[in-house]
């Protein structure tokens, strides 16, 4: 038997925004506020990354 990706079990996030937060322990708030800054860090660390090859296009291309 073969299993497509879309037939196997979703893996449940461990955070989705929006959702409702009052039937969590502190423990497990602080364990999704590091879980998300860690996100940001990512997602800040892309942006920078992005921008340097943008500037660097832009510089290519005012020649």
């Amino acid at each position: 038997m073969t299993f497509l990706d879309d037939d196997r079990p979703k893996k449940p996030l461990a955070h989705e925004i929006g959702q409702d937060l009052s039937t969590l322990s502190v423990d497990e708030i602080d364990k999704r506020v590091a879980l998300l800054r860690e996100e940001i860090a990512r997602l800040e660390a892309e942006k920078v990354t992005k921008a340097s090859g943008k500037a660097a296009a832009e510089n290519l291309f005012k020649s």
